[in-house]
């Protein structure tokens, strides 16, 4: 099983890209030292620094028929990754 999920892509993120900087949800369990691994041999960049941080779900409640439905959203960790000057990742597959 990869450590990796996917890739986050959001406006923010994006802008940061141009910094070298990329974000990926991981598994809870994943360390910062497997998520350099991972990342460096998929694709094959030089990980300069890895931040994690665990976002925890949140409480949601909606009505239904007049009825309230509670559930939870899930919790997961993500992953900002720094790669070395001059290098890139290619998340959306662009030749």
């Amino acid at each position: 099983m990869s450590v990796l999920k996917r890739p986050i892509i959001t406006e923010k993120v994006t802008a940061q890209g141009g910094q070298g900087k990329y974000a990926f949800e991981v598994t809870l369990a994943a360390n910062k030292v497997e998520i350099k691994k991972a990342i460096e041999k998929t694709f094959g960049v030089n990980v300069k620094s890895v931040h994690t941080m665990r976002c925890i779900g949140k409480s949601k409640t909606r009505t239904s028929g007049g009825k309230f439905i509670t559930g939870k959203t899930s919790t997961y960790k993500k992953a900002i990754i720094t790669v070395a000057e001059g290098e890139l990742i290619d998340i959306y597959g662009e030749a």
